[in-house]
């Protein structure tokens, strides 16, 4: 008898016994959408996931990324259809905050308690996994954001102690065009590269409560206060601190040019740390870290930046296999490749400090010494913060029409929060 005909005639029997031949190599799909691609972690989430199909191979994980900026607008299409994907990475924040209102999400509490991740994940970071009371976000990683510059450029300038106030920081880039460098990069392509300026602009002159009262509408664009973080962050513009053209640069672009010595530093988050490892960087040697500088020394310090998580959708078609794979995202084994590959502080402590290069060990005590917000467009509503980004775009482009600007992004908070 043919081999083929044999074993056909085999799983014919074994259907008409009874005996279940769909457990036989059956695989129950997870589906997952999430937004690391390229030099956002595109390897390092792969060899998490490829761990996880080897430990579970009673699942098969159906992985569909996208582009970053693509992804924003992508995911709310998706989960408001029919069919939404299991998991999905998303943004703490308004973000999830928006998501979850819509009734898009599970409640992830029981989750939390029957795994003890309370045990493993810092008070200030659950914060960022509760919302309306309840959990519905597991944190992957935390991204604070500070000045990552080039030792060599600092130094042939006659740099050898960071900023560590506005008056320093502005003399900095005098110096710094004087040595023939473009003291500030800044690649706001995109948009959001720019709104950490907004964030510590805000923050460090008014103050991180009336900067959350702006996220949430309850300050106005016009008011005094947003008119002066505008007119500091001009100070800069007006000296000539940033290389020309901003806008015409991806946030990689403007990595590119400390990397290469054509600009002396750049402000963003710790992501940054996988790009420029990627491309050959040696930390500590070839780029290295200090926090943004204060600009009131009355305002306490904050940082601004990213914590990215994984959520469930509410009506998933595969919760338990969802549930396995967070529980695989949160292990000590996946927070350290996550961290190494796509340069991100972990989310749980059970990681080896050791992992960390001496660089990323400046952003974790600088994390771990001041109250971390979200970045603008993570901290008030996806309508808003269209509205904003477009700002800072307009702002870099021309940053003498700052009045203007400011008026129009009002328009727009009017509209979102019914001023």
């Amino acid at each position: 008898m043919h081999k083929k005909t044999g074993l056909h005639l085999l799983l014919l029997a074994l259907i008409v016994l009874g005996i279940g031949v769909t457990s036989v190599g059956a695989q129950e799909e997870i589906s997952i959408v999430h937004y690391y691609s390229d030099v956002l972690g595109k390897e390092a989430i792969g060899k998490i996931l490829a761990n996880f199909n080897e430990a579970h191979p009673e699942y098969e994980v159906v992985d569909n990324s996208a582009g970053h900026e693509d992804f924003k607008t992508q995911i709310l299409v998706t989960i408001a259809g029919d069919n939404p994907p299991d998991i999905f990475s998303y943004w703490a924040g308004a973000r999830t905050q928006f998501v979850t209102d819509a009734g898009r999400l599970m409640s992830l509490a029981d989750f939390w308690e029957e795994n003890d991740l309370d045990a493993i994940i810092p008070e200030g970071v659950k914060a960022a996994a509760i919302y309306n009371d309840d959990i519905y976000l597991i944190p992957m990683n935390v991204h604070p954001t500070g000045f990552w510059y080039n030792p060599k450029v600092m130094a042939d300038a006659g740099i050898t102690k960071m900023p560590e106030t506005w008056d320093e920081l502005k003399a900095a880039c005098v110096t710094l065009k004087e040595a023939g460098v473009y003291p500030i990069s800044l690649g706001s392509m995109n948009r959001w590269p720019a709104q950490f300026w907004f964030d510590y602009m805000v923050s460090y002159t008014a103050g991180a409560e009336y900067r959350q009262k702006l996220m949430a509408g309850e300050a106005k664009y016009t008011d005094p206060e947003v008119v002066t973080a505008m007119e500091t962050w001009k100070e800069l513009t007006d000296l000539g601190c940033f290389a020309p053209d901003s806008n015409a640069y991806d946030w990689t672009d403007a990595a590119d040019m400390v990397a290469n010595g054509t600009a002396a530093m750049n402000l963003m988050g710790t992501f940054i740390t996988g790009y420029l490892n990627s491309i050959g960087l040696e930390p500590g040697t070839d780029y290295d870290f200090f926090p943004f500088p204060t600009i009131n020394p009355d305002v306490p310090r904050v940082t601004h930046g990213t914590v990215d998580g994984w959520v469930v959708s509410a009506n998933a078609k595969n919760p338990e296999g969802a549930k396995a794979l967070l529980l695989h995202f949160i292990s000590k084994e996946s927070q350290e490749i996550w961290a190494v590959g796509q340069g991100a502080l972990a989310a749980s402590t059970a990681v080896d400090p050791s992992i960390y290069s001496p660089v990323m060990a400046k952003a974790a005590d600088y994390l771990a010494s001041v109250m971390f917000l979200s970045g603008y467009d993570l901290s008030t509503t996806p309508p808003m913060a269209e509205g904003g980004l477009d700002m800072f775009a307009m702002f870099m482009n021309d940053p003498s029409g700052y009045q203007e600007y400011l008026e129009i992004t009002q328009q727009v908070a009017d509209d979102v929060f019914g001023g």
